[in-house]
């Protein structure tokens, strides 16, 4: 039986012909003798800033730790609120929790995956400092909106863009703004080989302040400014990712091919919810997420198939137990972030998925759905 793994990074290498180009980039750090802080580093921090079309890039050990500074930087702390959406990855709140800082959830949009703008107001205190709006799956949120409600309280905002390289709102690219996080974990859009992170920039003090942050506080060794940490993106990782920046867009542009052909053939399938894309949007696809009430029976029906899946993602964070207690009640008090735990279902995509493989998981899909359907009858 054919069989479609749910992101193959070994098979992404090949099939986009730059293995060898990564092999010769390590093995040149490697005998260099330089492996931190060097030219390697400068080169792709340059080069990804201009991506960005922005000014500066400060990258960091992992996009948790870019997000983390990023706060810090703009004088988030202990007693602090920040708003937060309440379905994203845990590192969202748990950047904020490192600061001191209290993670303050706001649900989705109605039938969205996104932070609701509308419902910011809302949770304004007098103790709030900041905003993390998050461009999950590879969508950016509506930073207008965002912007607006941030200016009218005095609020910083970080956005986390560690899903969403390449992606554009309203024709300027995700990470033009004032600071805005990235990862670079080997599964993303551009990963390296192992954890990485950036904040990108255009001002040249706070791009200055997380590079003191990011270097135990220090420009000039055992000369500590400000109480900083440990956190650089290492020569060998910044040289993998300049090897595959140049080939970003292409990568995208693939994503989007598979994901234009997912949501044509599960068009009207019973018991499916395709995600949505806003006419101001350039969606990247980090990953292409159905909503099913049937997840369980969907998914292992799709195993049987020989379709991976993973679930993005299955607990909401204020169910974790890492969570227990920050003042959101179980059962009901985000309704909507909940029921998208129990509904979220990734497909397999990325660049290297050949068409032959997006038809094995289009078939499956729909013949489970319809197989769902009919036993529902």
């Amino acid at each position: 039986m054919n069989k479609v793994p749910f992101y193959d990074l070994r098979e992404l290498h090949a099939a986009t012909g730059t293995q060898e180009e990564i092999d010769a980039a390590v093995l040149r750090v490697a005998r260099s003798g330089v492996y931190l802080l060097g030219p390697e580093l400068d080169s792709f921090e340059g080069a990804f800033a201009e991506y960005c079309e922005n000014s500066h890039c400060v990258a960091t050990g992992s996009g948790l730790a870019a997000l983390e500074l990023a706060l810090t930087a703009m004088g988030v702390g202990p007693g602090d609120e920040v708003i937060v959406p309440a379905h994203t990855f845990v590192a969202t709140w748990l950047a904020v929790s490192a600061t001191g800082a209290r993670p303050v959830p706001v649900e989705p949009g109605d039938d969205s995956f996104l932070l609701d703008t509308d419902r910011l107001e809302a949770v304004v205190t007098p103790r709030t400092r900041a905003v993390v709006p998050v461009h999950l799956y590879g969508h950016p949120v509506d930073l207008d909106a965002v912007d607006r409600f941030a200016g009218r309280h005095g609020l910083a905002v970080v956005e986390d863009a560690a899903q969403a390289h390449g992606a554009r709102y309203r024709g300027r690219r995700v990470g033009s703004g004032h600071a805005v996080a990235f990862s670079f974990y080997p599964g993303k859009n551009l990963g390296s080989l192992g954890d990485g992170g950036a904040v990108v920039t255009g001002d040249a003090d706070l791009a200055e302040r997380l590079r003191l942050l990011r270097n135990y506080g220090a420009r000039e060794k055992y000369v500590h400014e400000v109480k900083g940490t440990n956190s650089r993106l290492d020569e060998m990782r910044a040289a993998v990712l300049a090897v595959k920046l140049p080939r970003l867009d292409g990568w995208n542009e693939r994503r989007r091919a598979v994901a234009g052909r997912y949501t044509e053939a599960f068009a009207g399938l019973p018991g499916l919810r395709t995600p949505d894309v806003a006419p101001w949007a350039e969606h990247v696809w980090h990953q292409y997420v159905l909503r099913t009430p049937h997840r369980a029976a969907m998914r292992d029906r799709l195993a049987g198939a020989g379709v991976d899946t993973l679930l993005h993602y299955p607990v909401a964070n204020h169910l974790a137990p890492a969570y227990a207690g920050q003042g959101v009640e179980p059962d009901g008090g985000l309704p909507r972030t909940e029921r998208l735990a129990g509904e979220v279902l990734s497909l397999p995509i990325g660049p290297h998925l050949p068409d032959e493989s997006v038809e094995l998981v289009v078939d499956a899909v729909r013949a489970a759905a319809l197989d769902l359907a009919a036993a529902a009858v």
